[in-house]
């Protein structure tokens, strides 16, 4: 039996912070108290740092099968507990895409045998796979997904009765990519008639435009409240979507949710002149107006959770010219040290990053026994320090990419610790052997 003790712990959860001792035995939470002593225990001191719930990532692209020269299973699950994510929900746009029951098996068989964090995988959705689509079961799968915006491979869905016939029909939240793929086409059209070859990442915003995100929301958030769907609207990034979500229901009676990333609340269009091809990401990042109400949004609760959208490319892929460069970038190793840094502005407390980051991923997936520091629960857990970590270069990247879009910052708080069903898999910069992540399960 494994038995740890998390001494002098400031410990985050449900909106309150209190010092005190977690007891681990194998992989739950065995007891939360002021001070605990077990003879036969490790302890681990934390003197007073951030004890969180792991945080959960709804959304990420580890590019295992098919695309592993960006990345594979192994390695950005490895970058994620470094980071603090213990669970993340993995997209099924890679080669070959999941859009049958058995592809979508063969990436659970896969992450089994390497994931250092539980994970969980989307069902992909097309114009012609509505039989596997309604085949999901709710009871171990997170969602269904669906590209309502151009995609890898045949997963662009933009057939009104196809789109009529899984919002009314899917046995499970469908998580959706929302962006008008007409619009964007007229947009680049427009552009490469007036600029040519001079079309730049900066531009990147105006061809994937508000308009066309607006559009595709709110047809889809439309679809769901004819047909009563549960649906979760993935990486909002301007303004005016936001007038699509309440802040006045609570998050176990709402049936639309929303998600912000961090690349849209970290950065504007003013940083495309630095970082160029290195934020482009689909949706566009847009204006400092956005981003601004993005992160208020986060706070009063019409964006409920917090995801990366980790997709990592290779160097020399992103370092093509705009059009030829593909869209994402990795984020799980920072994103929490990113959020934490916006609790000295003051932006978010850490009482917030556990609600968007871990509870409310659980709450909205009805994930079972995880994203909370509850007696009895799987122990998913991080430490954040308030010390600054080392600064971000490409040499100290743990995705297989090998390189960040926050490269040259060093952040004012680190991760020190991160537990995994109470095995330890990172501690004070190194990673700690283990492929000990398990298949979430969803309480429906």
């Amino acid at each position: 039996m494994s038995i740890i003790i998390i001494k002098e712990a400031r410990i985050v959860n449900e909106g309150q912070r209190v010092e005190g001792d977690v007891l681990i035995k194998n992989d739950r939470i065995e007891k939360i108290d002021r001070s605990i002593s077990h003879p036969h225990a490790t302890e681990v001191n934390i003197q007073g740092a951030f004890l969180m719930p792991g945080m959960i990532d709804d959304q990420v692209h580890f590019r295992e099968p098919g695309l592993t020269h960006k990345g594979e299973i192994y390695t950005e699950s490895r970058a994620a507990v470094a980071g603090g994510i213990t669970s993340y929900m993995e997209m099924p746009n890679t080669v070959p895409n999941a859009l049958t029951q058995e592809l979508l098996e063969d990436k659970y068989r896969l992450a089994a045998e390497k994931s250092a964090a539980n994970y969980s995988f989307f069902m992909g959705t097309s114009n012609d796979n509505l039989e596997e689509v309604l085949k999901t079961d709710p009871k171990n799968v997170c969602g269904v997904k669906i590209f309502m915006g151009a995609s890898t491979g045949n997963m662009l869905v933009d057939r009104a009765e196809t789109l009529e016939k899984v919002f009314s029909g899917s046995p499970l939240l469908i998580a959706t990519h929302c962006e008008d793929e007409a619009t964007i086409r007229r947009n680049v059209e427009q552009f490469k008639q007036q600029y040519g070859t001079r079309i730049t990442p900066a531009m990147h915003p105006r061809i994937r435009s508000e308009e066309a995100c607006y559009l595709s929301s709110s047809f889809a958030v439309g679809l769901a409240k004819k047909h009563g769907t549960r649906l979760h609207v993935l990486h909002i990034s301007t303004e005016k979507e936001l007038s699509l979500f309440e802040n006045t229901t609570s998050l176990s009676e709402k049936r639309i949710t929303a998600e912000a990333c961090i690349h849209h609340l970290w950065f504007c269009d003013e940083d495309y002149s630095l970082k160029g091809n290195f934020i482009k990401w689909n949706p566009a990042i847009k204006s400092a107006a956005d981003r601004t109400a993005i992160r208020q949004a986060v706070i009063d609760g019409r964006i409920d959770v917090i995801a990366t959208d980790h997709a990592p490319h290779t160097l020399d892929e992103k370092s093509q010219e705009y059009f030829s460069a593909p869209s994402g970038g990795p984020l799980v190793q920072h994103a929490l040290v990113a959020l934490f840094d916006k609790t000295k502005q003051p932006l978010f407390s850490p009482e917030l990053i556990a609600q968007k980051c871990s509870h409310a991923v659980a709450e909205c997936f009805r994930i079972e026994d995880r994203g909370y520091i509850r007696e009895g629960y799987f122990a998913d857990l991080t430490v954040v320090a308030e010390q600054p970590g080392e600064r971000v270069e490409k040499s100290n990247v743990l995705a297989k990419c090998g390189w960040s879009p926050f490269e040259g910052f060093t952040f004012e708080h680190r991760i020190t610790h991160t537990w995994v069903n109470g095995q330890l898999a990172f501690e004070n910069g190194r990673l700690v052997p283990t492929t000990g992540g398990k298949r979430l399960t969803f309480n429906r």
